[in-house]
C-alpha cells in the first residue's frame, strides 16, 4: 500500500461536473467496480457524494496502467488527473458527462472480497449486512439516510437557537425512577450494591433546568429503554427534547409545529400546512387509535343503537355487557375482499383479541352476502347499510365486544390492515395530527385498578381537579402527542409544579409518602423554591428520519443499530465479562434456569 505524501484531496467524487472540464483534480475513495477492456480500463470511484469514472488508456503511463489492472472492488484509491468529457455519457449519475484522465494513481488500502456487493437496495439479508455494518454503511442509500439525519440535527439546533432555546446536556448515569418502561441498570463499583440507570428521557433534569431559571431548554438527547423491540423501536434512541417556562399548551404546540414546518421545508422543500387537532376521545371514536393514520378514510361508526334490539346474540350480548358494536366500510373492495380474504381478516382480529368478525359484502349485481343477515330484519339491515354509507361493491366489517376499548383497538388495527391489503394508502404524503386531552388514568385489567397513562409529573386539566379521586375514568391530562402517518412521533405535557398537587398525584398513583420522596424527593424539594409553570415535549429523531426517507425500519436510519433481540452482531454485544470485573462490582450471577 502507498502513502498520501504530497497529495491533498481537491474535490469529492460527486461534486465534479462538465463545468470542471480542463481542471486537474485529486479525488479519493473506494472502487465500486473495475472494467478491463484490454487497451482501456475504467474504474468507478465512490465516496459519500457519488460515483466518478476514472479512465486509463493509451495516454496513461505504463506503470499507472499496470497498477490500475491490479485494482479490485473496495480498494481505497487516491487519484490525480484531468477532468475531460466522456465519449459515452451516463445520464443515470450526476457526473455522467465527465471522467478523469488519470495521471497519478495510489493504492491507499487493499480489500478482500466483500461478503456482499456495496450497492443500493442490496439483496443480501439484513443479518449478514449488520454483521459487517461498516461495509453496509458504504451503500449510497444508507449514506444518504445518515447524511440527511445530520442535516436534520443541524437545522434542529438552528431552529431552537433562533427561538431562544439553550442547549443543555443532561446526565447519562442517573437515579432509577419509574417512567413506564424498564430501566437499563449500571452497577457502581465505588458505591458497591447500588446502581445507576440510563435515562429513559431527560424528564426530571429538564424540569430542574426550568427551576434553575434557564427558561428555554433543548437537547438532542440519547434515551434508553429496556423493552421488546419492533421495526420502529430500539433500546437506545435519540430524542429532540425541549422544555419551556411560563407557557401553556398552546405555546408548546406552536414551537413544536414550527419546528416540523421548518424541518420539512429546509430538508425536503415540503410546505406542511397547519396541523389539525383531535382530542383523544375523537381520535378513538373516528379511527380506533390514539395515533391514527389519516392518509385514508375508512373511519369507524357506531351501530350500537341500530342493533341493540336485534336478533343477533353476538351484538346484543356485547351491548348488554356494557360494550358497543361498531364498523368500518371498505369502499369498492368486494372483489379484493373475497370470502377467503375475509376469513383471513377474521383470523387477524382473533389474534388481537376479537371473538369474531361480522361482515356484509354488497355484490356489484345488487345482491347482499352477510355472515349475520338471517338474524336481522330487512329494516335493521338497511339501517346498518345507511349508517355505513355502503353501496354496491363495498364491504362492511363489524366488531362487537363488552369492552369498548377493545372494540376501538381491534377496529383501529383492522382499518390499517384492510387499507394495506387494498393498497389505498398514498405514498409520499405526510399527514401530521395533534392528539390532545389524553386520559390521565388507564385501567389495568390484570391489576384491576387505574394506573398512570403518562409519567407522574403530567398535570391534569384544571376542570378535572375536583374529581381526581372520585371519577378517575374521566380525568383528562394536559398531555399531547404529535402523530405522523400512524406513528407516534412525539409526546409531551404541561407539568405539575404545585408540590401539594404533585404529592396528591403520587398518592393517587399508589406511592406512599416515603416511596414518593425516595424516588422523586429531589424534584419535589426543588419545587418548594419557586418553580415556574412549564411544559415541553420530546420528538423522536429516529422515527422522524425514518418517515422522511421512507425507510421500513429504524435500523436503516441509525448508524449502528441493534437487532430484534437487542444485540449487535458486529461487536457481538452484549457479551459476558470476566469474574474479576463482577467481583469488583459485588455481583454474583444467578444460574439461568433451564
Amino acid at each position: 500500500m502507498e502513502l498520501m505524501t504530497g497529495l491533498k484531496r481537491t474535490n469529492y467524487c460527486g461534486e465534479l461536473r462538465a463545468s470542471d472540464i480542463g481542471k486537474t483534480v485529486t479525488v479519493m475513495g473506494w472502487v465500486q467496480r473495475s472494467r478491463d477492456l484490454g487497451a482501456l480500463i475504467f474504474i468507478d470511484l465512490r465516496d459519500r457524494t457519488g460515483i466518478l469514472q476514472l479512465a486509463f488508456d493509451e495516454n496513461t503511463a505504463k506503470d499507472i496502467f499496470d497498477k490500475a489492472f491490479t485494482v479490485r472492488s473496495e480498494y481505497v484509491l487516491a487519484v490525480t488527473g484531468l477532468v475531460r468529457e466522456r465519449s459515452s455519457k451516463n445520464k443515470d449519475i450526476p457526473t455522467g458527462d465527465i471522467e478523469i484522465e488519470v495521471t497519478d494513481l495510489r493504492i491507499l488500502g487493499k480489500s478482500e472480497t466483500p461478503p456482499f456487493e456495496i450497492v443500493e437496495n442490496c439483496p443480501t439479508g439484513e443479518a449478514i449486512r449488520l454483521k459487517y455494518r461498516y461495509l453496509d454503511l458504504r451503500r449510497p442509500d444508507l449514506q444518504k439516510n445518515i447524511l440527511l439525519r445530520h442535516k436534520i440535527a443541524k437545522v434542529t439546533r438552528d431552529y431552537f437557537d433562533e427561538n431562544n432555546f439553550i442547549e443543555i446536556e443532561t446526565p447519562i448515569l442517573i437515579k432509577s425512577t419509574p417512567e413506564g418502561a424498564r430501566d437499563f441498570l449500571v452497577p457502581s463499583r465505588i458505591h458497591n450494591g447500588s446502581f445507576y440507570a440510563l435515562p429513559q428521557s431527560p424528564q426530571l433534569y429538564k424540569q430542574l433546568s426550568m427551576v434553575a431559571g434557564f427558561d428555554r431548554y433543548m437537547q438532542i438527547a440519547r434515551c434508553f429503554r429496556d423493552e421488546d423491540l419492533r421495526a420502529d423501536r430500539q433500546p437506545e434512541f435519540t430524542q429532540i427534547d425541549f422544555e419551556m417556562s411560563f407557557v401553556d399548551m398552546e405555546d408548546v404546540l406552536s414551537i413544536g409545529e414550527g419546528y416540523i414546518k421548518r424541518i420539512f421545508k429546509d430538508i425536503l422543500n415540503i410546505d406542511i400546512p397547519e396541523i389539525p387537532r383531535l382530542t383523544y376521545k375523537e381520535a378513538m371514536e373516528r379511527f380506533g387509535s390514539d395515533k391514527p393514520d389519516t392518509r385514508f378514510g375508512m373511519e369507524l361508526y357506531d351501530l350500537t343503537d341500530i342493533v341493540k334490539n336485534c336478533g343477533f346474540g353476538v351484538f346484543t350480548g356485547a351491548i348488554n355487557g356494557g360494550g358497543s358494536v361498531r364498523g368500518i366500510t371498505a369502499k369498492n373492495a368486494v372483489n379484493k375482499l373475497s370470502r377467503k380474504e375475509i376469513d383471513k381478516l377474521t383470523e387477524f382480529v382473533r389474534g388481537i383479541g376479537a371473538k369474531g368478525l361480522a361482515w356484509i359484502r354488497l355484490l356489484e349485481n345488487g345482491e347482499i352476502a352477510s355472515s349475520f343477515a338471517k338474524f336481522m330484519t330487512e329494516d335493521e339491515m338497511k339501517a346498518i347499510l345507511d349508517k355505513a354509507g355502503a353501496q354496491a361493491g363495498d364491504v362492511v366489517l363489524i366488531i362487537g365486544d363488552t369492552k369498548n376499548s377493545l372494540v376501538y383497538s381491534i377496529l383501529g388495527a383492522l382499518r390499517c390492515e384492510v387499507a394495506n391489503r387494498l393498497g389505498i394508502i398514498p405514498e409520499n404524503l405526510f399527514n401530521f395530527l395533534w392528539i390532545t386531552e389524553f386520559p390521565f388514568f388507564d385501567w389495568d385489567e390484570d391489576a384491576q385498578q387505574f394506573v398512570a397513562m403518562h409519567h407522574p409529573f403530567t398535570s391534569p386539566m384544571d376542570e378535572c381537579l375536583d374529581y381526581l379521586e372520585s371519577d378517575k375514568a374521566n380525568v383528562r391530562a394536559k398531555a399531547y402527542d404529535l402523530v405522523l402517518n400512524g406513528i407516534e412521533l412525539s409526546s409531551g405535557s404541561i407539568r405539575i409544579t404545585d408540590p401539594d398537587l404533585q404529592n396528591r398525584m403520587f398518592s393517587l398513583l399508589g406511592f406512599s409518602d416515603e416511596e414518593a420522596y425516595e424516588k422523586f424527593g429531589y424534584l419535589t424539594d426543588a419545587f418548594k423554591y419557586g418553580a415556574p409553570p412549564h411544559g415541553g415535549m420530546g420528538i423522536g429523531l429516529d422515527r422522524l428520519v425514518m418517515q422522511m426517507v421512507g425507510a421500513e425500519t429504524l435500523r436503516d436510519v441509525i448508524a449502528f443499530p441493534k437487532l430484534q433481540n437487542a444485540s449487535e452482531s458486529m461487536t457481538e454485544c452484549p457479551s459476558p465479562v470476566d469474574t474479576l470485573q463482577l467481583d469488583e462490582l459485588g455481583i454474583e450471577l444467578k444460574p439461568t434456569e433451564e
